[in-house]
């Protein structure tokens, strides 16, 4: 087992779900950077700029300039931290942060209560395909 000490900055500030985080990062790959992070760092402005953002589109794509004067591993765990979103990838200077709409998630899909899953089973006789 690694200890949590070895585990390097990137694989610690991503979420832990790698069948979502997969399915997140092949939606970020064609967004633009509606965020972006300049020569001031992560300030106030920028955290309700990205707040505003992800209320709007859930999964958000974040591009630090070259001139901010933080790693980009320290802007991704500043993000994650005080905006309660996750990390759904870190790629060069780009993070993709996610934070799940409580009423409409289009990432994840709400769990099909027992009851309901089982006639949709019976509603197909065995050996047929759907």
């Amino acid at each position: 087992m690694v200890s949590p000490s070895t585990v390097s900055l990137k694989k610690k500030s991503l979420m832990p779900s790698s069948a979502l985080r997969s399915k997140l990062r092949g939606a970020g790959h064609a967004l633009s950077a509606i965020v972006q992070i300049g020569k001031d760092g992560t300030t106030a402005a920028v955290l309700k700029q990205l707040g505003q953002a992800l209320r709007d589109h859930e999964l958000v794509k974040v591009k630090i300039g070259s001139e901010c004067p933080e790693s980009r591993f320290e802007v991704a765990e500043q993000i994650a931290i005080q905006s309660g979103a996750d990390l759904a990838q870190i790629l060069g200077r780009t993070v993709l942060v996610y934070k799940r709409d409580p009423e409409k998630s289009r990432f994840e899909l709400r769990a099909v209560p027992r009851a309901e899953a089982s006639r949709e089973k019976s509603k197909h006789p065995k050996g047929k395909s759907v």
